[in-house]
């Protein structure tokens, strides 16, 4: 007997799990019997339903003392359950680590999931991309793969992406096995992007390029397809090497460029919707998918429109003309003002050519003032063509905007829209007859107009102006006209030198004494300087001006 007891003893170890018989149920407690020399008792919490313990199951448990205080087997079911469930994950591991287990609580970073014992299942790990609600997980039974495993610590880290990217992984070759160019397959919108969406064609992700998935313009994909939209596309493209599927969802209906020559011949006047405002342009929508462009320059023949949103307003709709179509590129050219008769196709009978004619000055520029003749009718007078004495250095020198003036019409240009006029030639051009006006020897008066490093300007009657030149301000040297004259003065000289064709009219203060032959001699000195070093043409005179002077300046 003592040698049997020894024997039973000795399977009797802390840590090793035995069987037991329920002898007795209790409200807080169930005692087993395990054979041992006294019975052990567990928490009736250690089982899953208490409801169905009842008295004569066996029960596996695991001796955790021998005896306590008075004696009595110390016994746990829960912990047998864990060191037999440690043992089934590491086996598990070791043959491949899939397992399902219930999601058991939300934990910082993932979930807890009960696989037999608790393992953690970090939110990167649930799904190839980590879910926003975790809590959507609560109570499911989930299959997970064991990725590592903590002995000393009992800790346990799971991954259900593993799985899900195998599971992908192999639907992903079987699928690109038996597809091909031209196919029409079903799939899910994953994501979308600035340049199209993803589509999951179950295992296979496919790209819908923004261009691919409409006729019509798209300003964003998120205008035709919505994530998790179920949609049959058309496989356009496949990379086998990359693993790529390009999928189209316009190429499913006609294509509406097709034969649009045919259709919309050029000179065809139609209605359309405005779609797209730009600088350049309006976008035009004239058939479901076709657009055209009415390019800012096609809005008026007049109006000169910065912007074509000045005229037009997304959604209006409009009456155009086709002026060309381009199926190859898709593009077709339409026009608004083409519906209108061109103003400019008669306007040399409203405004000929040398025609005094009326207008408001509208604009004025560093070469010349814009007159508006009628409305969108513009004429320009360009600053040489506004004296027939007077350097002109600006328009503002003349003109005001919005003063009502009178031109002659110069020149028309059809095809450039221009119309060029004149003020000066409503008058005489007074160098024609300006020997007559100003004779050799004539004493003349005037004011200094401007000062230059070669000599003065001074204004004669008529707006007409002459040259004293450096060398005839004195009988003694002047190093600097400025010296010696001052804009404003009152100077009175003798005419030296009249050169009609050249437009010059020649001064000399110090002659004011000299006879016909001294003032001879003069001006044969002024023929000895060569234009373009101290006695230049007017025009070149003005450029290299020191001082400026502008009627109405101070």
């Amino acid at each position: 007997m003592k040698a049997l007891l020894d024997r039973v003893s000795a399977s009797f170890t802390e840590g090793a799990i035995v069987k037991g018989k329920i002898i007795d149920v209790r409200d807080k407690e169930v005692v087993v019997d395990i054979g041992y020399k006294s019975e052990g008792s567990i928490s009736i919490s250690e089982f899953p339903d208490p409801d169905t313990v009842h008295v004569g199951d066996e029960v596996e448990v695991m001796i955790e003392r021998l005896e306590d205080d008075q004696g009595a087997v110390v016994i746990s079911k829960e912990k047998a359950d864990q060191k037999q469930n440690w043992q089934r994950i590491v086996r598990i591991q070791e043959e491949g680590g899939v397992v399902e287990g219930k999601v058991r609580a939300i934990v910082k970073g993932g979930l807890m999931v009960n696989v037999g014992c608790d393992g953690f299942l970090p939110a990167s790990q649930i799904d190839i991309i980590p879910p926003k609600n975790l809590g959507q997980f609560l109570g499911q039974t989930i299959t997970v793969k064991i990725v590592k495993l903590n002995e000393d610590r009992k800790n346990i880290v799971l991954s259900r992406r593993e799985i899900i990217e195998e599971e992908r992984s192999r639907k992903r070759s079987e699928l690109l096995s038996r597809i091909q160019k031209g196919d029409t397959i079903r799939g899910m919108v994953k994501n979308i992007t600035d340049f199209g969406a993803f589509i999951d064609l179950d295992g296979l992700d496919g790209l819908l390029h923004i261009t691919d998935m409409s006729w019509n313009r798209l300003g964003h994909p998120s205008e035709m397809v919505k994530v998790g939209e179920e949609l049959e596309v058309l496989i356009l493209d496949i990379d086998f090497e990359k693993e790529r599927v390009s999928l189209g969802l316009k190429q499913k209906t006609e294509n509406p460029w097709e034969k649009i020559a045919e259709r919309i011949p050029v000179g065809t006047r139609l209605k359309g919707k405005v779609t797209n405002l730009l600088p350049y342009g309006a976008f035009v929508e004239i058939e479901p998918g076709v657009e055209g462009l009415i390019h800012v320059s096609e809005l008026s023949w007049t109006k000169r429109v910065a912007r074509p949103s000045d005229v037009l307003k997304q959604g209006q709709e409009v009456d155009v003309a086709v002026l060309n179509v381009n199926p190859t590129d898709q593009k077709i050219s339409l026009s608004l003002r083409q519906l209108e008769p061109n103003p400019w196709d008669d306007v040399h009978l409203r405004f000929p050519v040398d025609r005094v004619v009326k207008g408001i000055v509208r604009n004025l520029t560093a070469y010349g003032a814009f007159v508006e003749l009628e409305d969108g009718i513009d004429g320009m007078i360009h600053v040489s063509d506004m004296s027939w004495t007077r350097k002109i250095n600006h328009p503002s020198d003349l003109l005001k905007k919005g003063q009502e003036i009178e031109a002659k019409v110069l020149e028309i240009d059809k095809v450039n829209q221009r119309i060029s006029l004149g003020l000066k030639q409503l008058a005489d051009d007074p160098w024609r007859s300006i020997e007559e006006r100003f004779k050799i020897g004539d004493t003349v008066t005037g004011v200094v107009s401007k000062i230059a490093s070669f000599g003065a300007f001074v204004q004669l009657k008529d707006d007409i102006d002459g040259l004293v030149h450096i060398s005839q301000i004195s009988d003694e040297r002047v190093e600097k006209v400025k010296d010696v004259l001052k804009i404003g003065d009152e100077v009175s000289a003798r005419v030296i030198k009249v050169d009609r064709a050249e437009r010059r009219i020649g001064l000399s203060i110090k002659a004011a004494n000299y006879t016909l032959e001294q003032i001879e001699a003069e001006r044969q000195v002024l023929d000895t300087i060569k234009p373009g070093e101290d006695l230049v043409t007017m025009g070149s005179a003005f450029d290299k001006l020191e001082e400026e002077y502008r009627p109405g300046q101070k």
